[in-house]
């Protein structure tokens, strides 16, 4: 199904690629027959749109009969440049009106963090005020990356450990138990990870978590807890990313080694280019190493030889395990058992019965 989008504000990108428009949609569809989620998007003005075209893909992917009714908000503190602003002020709600509107589920995206204390950013406030609203106001959240650090911080004291290297790359990860945000997708299920830091699986159950993916050497991906009406969601990593997004993260992270923001040139991304790729990657690697930092240099690099070879081979997971978040909300909305909206999306033969936490 086409999504739809409250307001009539639909993000340019969206709608130059989309053949759909929304106010006849909107017209048609009742707020009791649609999901209404809030997507709460944070990213820095570098990725903002990006992060809107990624969410906005997979839940159109993940929809299949179940009508996705949009609205975006933006946090205040989040440091914006003028176009940054100008894109939120045209297609953005502000936290204030998400507080007194109704949703059936949200999305909180992460941001680059600035200090080594979370409670210290200046957006701290807004976003532990959302996260208290969607407690007792949604019937799950998806809190995605630094945003679920932020999460199990404010709810539980559960802080970040900062890793030796970045994790960056596509990992897979095991299930470790039978839930129905992971069912039917296979036990190995594998997604893009982007971070310094991560919270523990330990750290997590002492405190009533229940991890659902994780593996010896990347952690725990994915992790659930019920707060008070909401289930809330945990990804470490990103289920939504496009396969050029881990490119362009490293081509950023090499950029700032040139311009000497960073110490150390970035390690190249796990699992994702090919054998191919990976020879120009080093080359271009040893070449930049021999000699001087200049930004440049970055021209240079072999986006043409890389680019085709990119896929996106999370794209299962991530459209398995948003399809389950669907229709636990769509059930949970209906006020029926969850197995019974699963049935509608999963015939019998694949479907796997499972309970939630």
């Amino acid at each position: 199904m086409p999504l739809i989008f409250d307001g009539g504000r639909i993000p340019p990108r969206w709608a130059a690629n989309s053949m759909r428009t929304s106010s006849s949609l909107a017209n048609a569809v009742t707020q009791t027959q649609c999901v209404r989620i809030a997507i709460v998007n944070n990213m820095p003005d570098s990725a903002l749109e990006d992060t809107e075209m990624q969410f906005f893909e997979l839940l159109e992917a993940a929809a299949g009969d179940v009508t996705v009714r949009l609205k975006l908000h933006c946090l205040r503190g989040v440091p914006r440049e003028d176009r940054g602003q100008q894109h939120l002020d045209n297609f953005y709600f502000s936290t204030d009106d998400l507080l007194k509107s109704c949703c059936d589920a949200m999305i909180i995206t992460g941001t680059e963090p600035r200090q080594s204390d979370l409670r210290n950013e200046p957006y701290w406030s807004s976003l532990t005020e959302v996260l208290d609203w969607a407690e007792g106001n949604t019937a799950s959240t998806i809190l995605s990356c630094l945003a679920a650090h932020a999460g199990v911080l404010y709810s539980d004291g559960i802080g970040r450990h900062r890793l030796s290297d970045k994790q960056f790359g596509i990992f897979d990860f095991a299930r470790t138990g039978v839930h129905q945000l992971n069912s039917s997708i296979g036990d190995q299920i594998r997604f893009p990870h982007s971070r310094w830091n991560e919270v523990r699986s330990n750290e997590l159950t002492a405190c009533g978590y229940t991890v659902l993916t994780k593996s010896i050497d990347s952690g725990v991906d994915t992790f659930v807890k019920r707060k008070k009406q909401s289930l809330f969601v945990h990804f470490q990593g990103h289920p939504e990313y496009s396969a050029h997004t881990l490119l362009k993260e490293y081509r950023r992270d090499i950029r700032r080694f040139l311009k000497s923001e960073r110490e150390t040139y970035p390690s190249m991304p796990q699992g994702y280019f090919s054998a191919r790729a990976e020879e120009f990657v080093l080359k271009f690697r040893d070449a930049v190493l021999s000699g001087h930092r200049r930004e440049e240099l970055i021209l240079d690099f072999p986006d043409d030889s890389v680019l085709g070879g990119l896929q996106k081979t999370w794209h299962a997971s991530a459209v398995g395990v948003y399809r389950n978040w669907l229709a636990y909300i769509a059930a949970r909305k209906a006020e029926v058992p969850v197995f019974s909206a699963m049935a509608a999306v999963y015939p019998p033969t694949t479907r796997k019965r499972s309970a939630l936490p």
